[in-house]
């Protein structure tokens, strides 16, 4: 087959496997990888990257991107050399410069002479929204249907990760801790939620799915303490893991032996619990006893009340989302906040509205008396290593 057949059969064929668009970024400076790789991600897209043009053709083999971004430092030759290896190998998506605008234009020059299908460049510093710009045509237009994963396949592949979400003092207006969240980055379909990959109630492999949860969450939290910024991590568990007998010896022996580590929450969702209080009750007073406090999450919603759990021993209460999400201008959900915080405080337990997306909703919060907030406001689930940067920075009142 001749060159020019292979390439009309590459551009026969270019795009019609996908759904979720990939990105592959070039630049030796792994900072700057890390930082385009997360925002591509935010944008829908699966990124790789490269630092070296020898490793082009491999992550080519790979899957062909979608994009492929070159970062252009002063030095150009990097940057043309990796355009004429694309071009060797015939690459049929389309390529985006970002660098010096005085540097970039020569690089465009080239691409475009080597046949390749140059989109405009980007100069630095840039904003988010000018990138979406100029790949608006590739963005999703819509999620990609719902494709079941077996939970064995992805432990098997090591595609099961934990995001995590900060939680918020909403006076201080620091980071007092995260939820850490369940997510499966699948090599086709990108990050996929819970909902395609979670088992059913009863199913054996929940035991399994729930230790993985406690291990990388003990993993990431002494990978923040390495970095001098310890801090409290809340998982979410069934309730039917409490009931487990080999539970809480399984859970003595994952908690890391750390001198700043103080204790693991243990979340719990208050619609499992109704009803079924009494055979988890003695388990959770000796899980309290070894480090590891039960948060009743989802308060508020229909079906999930405080009823039945009078002597439970909780260390936190979370107000589902539903309620606290525009609490600001309705009485009603302002009032059901108030009763769940009063009882919190007899019963000695924290408050937390989730929820938070809106200044007013941050304020109406403190105002009414939460401990704590967590929402999109302050940040959405994120990978641990961007979590871990974010322990690091000071948050500053959104306008």
């Amino acid at each position: 087959m001749s060159v020019t057949d292979k390439l009309i059969a590459k551009r026969g064929s270019f795009g019609r496997r996908r759904v979720v668009p990939r990105v592959t970024i070039f630049d030796p400076k792994p900072y700057a990888r890390i930082f385009l790789a997360e925002m591509f991600e935010d944008l829908g897209f699966i990124p790789q990257c490269c630092a070296k043009v020898s490793e082009i053709v491999p992550s080519l083999d790979a899957g062909e991107p979608d994009l492929f971004v070159i970062v252009v430092s002063d030095d150009a030759a990097a940057a043309e050399n990796v355009l004429d290896r694309l071009a060797a190998e015939l690459f049929c998506g389309s390529i985006a410069l970002i660098g010096s605008l005085p540097t970039l234009a020569g690089v465009q020059q080239l691409g475009e002479q080597l046949g390749l299908v140059m989109r405009p460049m980007l100069g630095t510093p840039f904003r988010k929204t000018e990138l979406t710009q100029r790949i608006a045509d590739l963005l999703p237009t819509a999620p990609p249907p719902p494709v079941p994963v077996d939970v064995i396949e992805a432990f098997g592949n090591n595609w099961l990760e934990l995001w995590y979400q900060p939680k918020i003092d909403p006076r201080a207006l620091t980071v007092c801790g995260a939820e850490a969240l369940i997510r499966l980055r699948h090599p086709t379909w990108g990050v996929v939620p819970p909902a395609q990959f979670l088992p059913e109630k009863g199913d054996p492999h929940f035991r399994v799915l729930s230790d993985f949860v406690v291990l990388k969450a003990m993993a990431d939290w002494m990978r923040f303490a390495t970095d001098h910024v310890p801090t409290e991590i809340a998982v979410n568990l069934p309730a039917a893991v409490l009931a487990d007998p080999d539970f809480v010896r399984r859970m003595r022996r994952q908690l890391p032996h750390h001198p700043a580590f103080n204790r693991l929450i243990v979340e719990i969702d208050a619609g499992e619990l109704i009803g079924d209080v009494v055979p988890v009750r003695e388990i959770v007073r000796e899980l309290a006893s070894c480090g590891v406090g039960i948060s009743i999450g989802n308060l508020g919603t229909e079906g999930a009340s405080l009823t039945g759990l009078e002597g439970f021993p909780i260390m936190e209460l979370k107000v589902a989302r539903q309620v606290v999400n525009g609490c600001a201008q309705d009485r009603l959900k302002r009032a059901l906040c108030g009763t769940i915080i009063d009882i919190a405080r007899r019963i000695g337990a924290r408050t937390v509205a989730e929820g938070v997306e809106t200044r007013d909703d941050l304020v109406s919060a403190r105002e009414i008396g939460f401990d704590l907030v967590q929402g999109f406001m302050f940040g959405k689930p994120m990978e641990a290593r961007k979590f871990g940067r974010t322990l690091r920075r000071p948050l500053t009142m959104p306008t």
